[in-house]
């Protein structure tokens, strides 16, 4: 299953979320410290609106240390909200089922990545279970409003 996360890697890279998603299974489950559990196609989702949102711009990952089950890769990029520059660095795990991902866990220092993206702010609140779901809350609200605009499942 190697290959296949490498091929995950090298569509994320060139922003190309159909590809990317191409290779979930539809019962996908996707986790991560920003966006909590993602189910099928909101899964799908949060990867098209990633990477529609970073086109253009400054947004570059590194994916390495690929195993039959794992990876190590490494955002750089510049948080818009706050146009500070953030190096996040992430842990991924694979399982799989019928020759494609069934679930996708990342995981990141959500503390690191907050001092990077906001700031002061960041450094005293990111790493409390209160910062966590206030961003979760927040990226999952924007994932709903692209869901509706796009009129995509949910």
């Amino acid at each position: 299953m190697k290959d296949l996360i490498v091929c995950f890697y090298q569509a994320f890279h060139q922003l190309d979320a159909n590809k990317m998603t191409s290779y979930y299974h539809k019962d996908v489950v996707f986790e991560d410290p920003a966006f909590g559990v993602l189910k099928a196609e909101r899964a799908r989702a949060m990867w098209k609106m990633l990477c529609e949102s970073q086109k253009g711009k400054d947004f570059k990952i590194e994916a390495t240390n690929i195993t039959e089950n794992s990876a190590h890769w490494e955002a750089f990029y510049t948080f818009s909200k706050t146009g500070r520059k953030v190096h996040n660095k992430i842990d991924a795990r694979f399982e799989f089922k019928d020759g494609l991902i069934i679930k996708h866990t990342d995981d990141f220092n959500l503390h690191n990545w907050a001092k990077q993206a906001i700031g002061f702010k960041g450094l005293l609140l990111g790493g409390s279970g209160f910062f966590k779901k206030k961003l979760q809350s927040q990226t999952n609200y924007l994932l709903d409003k692209y869901m509706a605009e796009k009129k995509l499942p949910n």
